[in-house]
């Protein structure tokens, strides 16, 4: 973008500029710190950045224009000024019933998206009457045990005028399964359902452990998904390839990067195994990133993560259209920053990690509440939360113009190191073989461990400062008002699930259990069996015990 001249001129005023104006200076009052890095250590940061740190950046090759390719600066043309980014709010929590008064109040309040969390039992395919789902009823989101439950959290709200995601992965064949017969019987065409399920075992094994069955059966499942929404549901995106727990777990910007399009290639890898053609799928994948607190690295994160998925999908997969190259996704803040001390602080973290979002680009967004650390969110959370999003998008000005950063020596010089340091990684995982073997030999696990080892190290021995916590600390914290899930909570949970039980088609049920048991133990997509089985009211416990049975279940080492 400089030429020779410009560019040697440019580096013979920094050192002048260094030796003349910034030396003096250094000697009588020096810096900070003796050296400054990233948010999370992955790229240290120089003093100034000029043009000279940019020089071999190519703008038609590196950057382009917003809707083509590399799609460095976007997938949109228009960017934000044609259509803001989707507003969520994660919501989920007790009955089906309590669930559904939270989304309609965050519709009332101008939420653009439904984002819906499920307790753990659900999580790992168990039912509320089971006993290892004892305690855990509807806690971490909402108990979804038979269609009766879906029906009654959308209960008056039409598919067709929403977006929902829901974050959900060994079950979510399930899921998806009651969220269409939802829309059946609501008469909604099925091709215009919308949202996202997250589907990402990969990152289950690496980062959070809500898995059920083995990963080769596990990938058999998603790939019938891919195949099955594909023809029925196009408008749905089938796998959300999860960068947001890898990040949580203590990974940098990079290994977040690079660790999700990992999975990815091996999501696309097992579809074109399968026989699935790529540009029929592959528009449908969507993204799922964190955003931390260092605005710039964040917003270099997103820009680069795009640009390495176009070349990916172009380049390895030879990917014809267009859509199958864009890295669509969705962003959530940082749980992992949000401290139980000082609370109120937490409002200030998320609204600057929801700007770095949108910086880059995001599709689609959530923001926590402050109290996330405690619990799940109080309704006065939840609507500072989504308010902290509105005033992003109609007062702050970040989005009206198309990737504003840009240009930024610092920027773009930061997303070149990410990219180069996430090839690099991607490089580490190709000689072990792909993500999948480097998963099951814990490799990818003990990268990320020897990071979040030295970041909490860093944080205890002061070297790296959390506000509220190991610096600017108060004697006296203030009692906060935090959201429960009662006994009678989860008693009424269990008596809602025994009615439909009592007054299904037992026979209908032990039919469809019976059909979707001869599809798994040969080769049939499974998905239509599974949809055949939740509208006969069989249980998602009942559903998972039978690919259970069929497929076993994963037990690492073992």
């Amino acid at each position: 973008m400089f030429d020779d001249e410009d560019l040697a001129s440019i580096r013979e005023g920094r050192e002048e500029w260094e030796e003349e104006t910034l030396s003096p200076v250094l000697d009588r009052f020096g810096e900070r710190k003796e050296s400054f890095d990233t948010d999370t250590g992955g790229q240290d940061v120089d003093r100034l950045y000029t043009p000279a740190d940019v020089d071999d950046l190519d703008y038609e090759d590196d950057l382009g224009f917003p809707g083509e390719d590399p799609y460095t600066r976007g997938v949109y043309s228009t960017g934000y000024r044609g259509r803001l980014w989707t507003m969520r709010q994660y919501a989920g929590f007790g009955t089906a019933a309590e669930t559904n008064e939270r989304f309609r109040y965050l519709i009332d309040q101008g939420s653009s998206g439904l984002s819906m969390a499920f307790d753990l039992p659900t999580q790992m395919g168990y039912d509320s009457d089971a006993t290892m789902a004892a305690g855990e009823v509807g806690k971490s989101g909402v108990a979804i045990d038979t269609l009766a439950d879906m029906e009654t959290v959308f209960d008056g709200i039409p598919l067709d005028e929403v977006s929902t995601s829901m974050t959900i992965n060994a079950p979510a064949s399930v899921l998806l399964a009651m969220y269409i017969a939802v829309g059946d019987k609501q008469g909604v065409d099925r091709e215009e359902l919308r949202g996202t399920i997250q589907n990402d075992l990969l990152k289950e094994y690496v980062a959070r452990n809500t898995y059920i069955y083995p990963p080769e059966p596990s990938m058999r499942i998603i790939t019938d998904i891919f195949e099955f929404c594909a023809e029925e549901t196009p408008k749905f995106n089938t796998i959300s390839i999860s960068g947001y727990h890898i990040r949580e777990a203590g990974s940098t910007a990079a290994q977040e990067v690079a660790f999700t399009l990992g999975n990815g290639i091996e999501y696309v890898e097992a579809a074109l195994d399968a026989g699935l053609d790529v540009d029929e799928f592959a528009p449908q994948l969507s993204f799922f990133f964190n955003a931390h607190n260092n605005v710039f690295e964040e917003a270099a994160k997103f820009r680069a993560a795009r640009r390495l998925w176009a070349s990916i999908m172009e380049e390895r997969f030879d990917a014809e259209k267009e859509k199958s190259k864009q890295l669509k996704f969705h962003t959530q803040t940082a749980g992992s920053t949000l401290t139980a001390q000082q609370i109120e602080n937490n409002v200030v973290r998320v609204a600057y990690q929801a700007m770095a979002a949108v910086l880059g680009g995001t599709q689609s967004l959530h923001t926590n509440g402050k109290d996330e650390a405690l619990a799940l969110p109080t309704e006065k959370s939840v609507r500072t939360a989504l308010r902290t999003q509105q005033i992003l998008a109609h007062e702050s000005g970040v989005a009206d113009t198309i990737d504003p950063l840009a240009g930024s020596y610092y920027v773009e010089s930061l997303t070149d190191d990410v990219e180069e340091e996430a090839r690099g990684i991607l490089d580490d995982v190709e000689e072990k073989g792909g993500m999948l073997p480097a998963i099951e030999e814990q490799w990818v696990q003990r990268q990320i461990q020897d990071v979040a080892y030295e970041r909490q190290r860093e944080q205890e021995e002061g070297e790296r400062t959390i506000v509220g916590v190991n610096e600017f600390e108060v004697d006296d914290e203030p009692e906060v008002d935090i959201q429960e899930v009662t006994e009678e909570d989860q008693q009424r949970q269990l008596d809602s699930l025994a009615e439909v039980k009592a007054e299904r088609d037992d026979d209908a049920v032990e039919d469809a259990l019976a059909a979707l048991r001869g599809a798994a133990e040969g080769d049939d997509n499974l998905l239509p069996y599974i949809v055949d089985a939740v509208k006969a009211y069989a249980t998602v416990g009942e559903i998972c015990n039978v690919l259970r049975d069929v497929f076993g279940e994963y037990h690492p080492g073992i």
